[in-house]
């Protein structure tokens, strides 16, 4: 049985991160065991596969599917023990930091992340870009193993071509942000990285974007923006998946999505400040001014936004971002 399984990520079972033999003695007895298996998975052995209940990681089955012989037979729907926010942080990222590097920013999602991994940590910008200089500041105040790595602007165009090949919605937004995974994506792959742990989810959990100031229904706002992380998640992984990574995501971990649903909406972003839990757990490791601190998105912060303007212009497109990437999926 061991040889037929093929496992892309981790599977984690009652907080143990599973072995191949762990896993093939488990099938050996049924499957049933799936249904409360965490991590962020795709498992096939013959005969069946399954994949974690997110569908971070793609796979041969829908999200939290367990199919057997063609045939569904359950799903994955882990049930964690209810900790306090700080604790299921540092759990799920204690699970994922056996390997790899931390996207950072130096903003709180990442920089939680990279306090508690201990994981060399990666900036990515054009030169002289707010990421890559607030990221360094960052990282020399906290005592972090840091790699600032500059992008030429014209290595931009490249990375767009190769992001519009695999992302499955050719958005502005959605086209800035693969563009700039995939320099993150091509330093991890070059240095033998096989896992990239980002801050995707943290937004959606605890309201950092803008419109949670302004919306008059913020938990529908907070249903609406989860439910979104799925196609999110498949292009991100399709960006790191073109140099053999896979990104991890703590704070979509089964344990912090619980333990910030169990936190009222209106205390998730409170008094005008966003993601008001998150930051408090962030000051247990971080100093109060990087916890506290409001960094602009990644294409914005690293440059590369400015740059793919530049690139609509001088290709006619004055007002029309979107018109560029429709003329780079046809090059």
């Amino acid at each position: 049985m061991k040889d037929d399984i093929s496992l892309t990520g981790w599977i984690e079972r009652d907080g143990r991160v599973m072995t191949t033999a762990d896993i093939a003695d488990a099938l050996s007895e049924g499957y049933a065991w799936l249904k409360a298996c965490g991590g962020e998975f795709s498992l096939a052995w013959d005969g069946g596969c399954a994949r974690d209940c997110l569908g971070i990681i793609q796979g041969q089955c829908g999200p939290g599917e367990i199919v057997v012989d063609g045939v569904a037979i359950g799903r994955v729907s882990p049930e964690p023990p209810a900790l306090p926010l700080a604790d299921a942080i540092e759990t799920a990222v204690l699970l994922r930091n056996s390997e790899g590097v931390v996207a950072f920013s130096g903003g709180v999602d990442s920089a939680l992340i990279a306090a508690i991994a201990d994981l060399p940590c990666v900036t990515v910008g054009i030169e002289g870009s707010h990421d890559l200089r607030h990221a360094a500041r960052v990282a020399a105040e906290v005592g972090l193993d840091h790699t600032s790595v500059i992008i030429q602007p014209e290595e931009v165009e490249t990375a767009l071509k190769a992001v519009t090949q695999v992302i499955p919605r050719m958005s502005p937004v959605d086209v800035s942000i693969a563009s700039t995974l995939y320099f993150v994506a091509r330093w991890a792959g070059e240095h033998g990285h096989r896992r990239i742990l980002a801050g995707q989810g943290a937004d959606e959990l605890f309201g950092g974007y803008a419109r949670y100031l302004e919306t008059n229904d913020m938990e529908g706002l907070f249903r609406k923006d989860f439910e979104g992380l799925r196609i999110q998640g498949t292009r991100d992984q399709a960006v790191a998946g073109l140099f053999g990574c896979a990104i991890s995501c703590p704070y979509l971990d089964c344990r912090v999505v619980r333990a910030a649903e169990g936190i009222p909406a209106a205390e998730r972003v409170f008094g005008g400040v966003r993601k008001r839990p998150l930051r408090l757990v962030a000051r247990q490791y971080l100093p109060a001014e990087i916890a506290c601190y409001e960094k602009k998105a990644m294409q914005y912060g690293s440059g590369i936004w400015k740059v793919i303007r530049r690139g609509a212009r001088n290709n006619g497109y004055k007002n029309s971002v979107q018109g560029y990437i429709n003329q780079l999926t046809r090059a």
